[in-house]
């Protein structure tokens, strides 16, 4: 063999060698940034819940509108229709889902609403009207008529509203936030038609 075809050969297979190694050191590269980024990237979850009509998607950390309104529906639904009977289940039921900034401050009304509802035998029950989300505040609002009634006494009917901020976190509902009033939703709306009248109480 010529002398000077294979110094060529020999050259050329390692050149072609110092090429593949870049390829595969770049195609490593590549492979590492790709798998941070998936692992950094929130993966949509998409489920159709029997209770609702379409589906709904959530990441890790968020919820579209329609879960949003379903788990405040779920909880005022919950809260709302308390008997003597189921007390303590709603109790055990509410406890996971209730985020630890006011998990005493809850637990510990609702266990006072409980022993004041069986020291008297009183049943209460809510019907619920609407539910919506208010995206500026991300409130979610329910709100009906709450039934209150003692063994011998007729049902007293009244309009009441929850209140709900519901964080999500890792795929988890956490209520974050909780307010129950008579009445109409409080609104961005409603509150500003409030302060008007109450800033200018001759406004019709």
């Amino acid at each position: 063999m010529n002398l000077k075809d294979f110094v060529s050969s020999w050259e050329g297979v390692r050149s072609e060698n110092r090429l593949h190694r870049y390829v595969v050191s770049g195609l490593l590269i590549t492979n590492v940034l790709t798998g941070i980024a998936v692992l950094r990237t929130d993966r949509a979850v998409i489920l159709i819940p029997p209770a609702l009509n379409g589906e709904v998607e959530m990441t890790r950390r968020e919820a579209s509108t329609n879960l949003k309104e379903s788990w405040g529906l779920y909880l005022a639904e919950l809260m709302g229709n308390i008997t003597p009977s189921n007390a303590e289940f709603i109790e055990r039921t509410l406890g996971p889902l209730i985020a630890p900034g006011i998990y005493r401050e809850v637990t510990d009304a609702l266990s006072e609403q409980i022993q004041d509802l069986k020291a008297d035998r009183i049943s209460v029950s809510f019907r619920p009207h609407q539910v919506f989300y208010e995206k500026e505040t991300d409130k979610i609002f329910v709100s009906g008529d709450h039934v209150s009634q003692g063994p011998n006494s007729h049902p007293d009917i009244r309009g009441r509203t929850y209140e709900f901020q519901i964080l999500f976190k890792d795929y988890r509902p956490l209520l974050d936030h909780i307010e129950v009033y008579a009445g109409e939703p409080h609104t961005l709306e409603h509150q500003k038609f409030e302060s008007k009248h109450v800033t200018n109480p001759s406004a019709p």
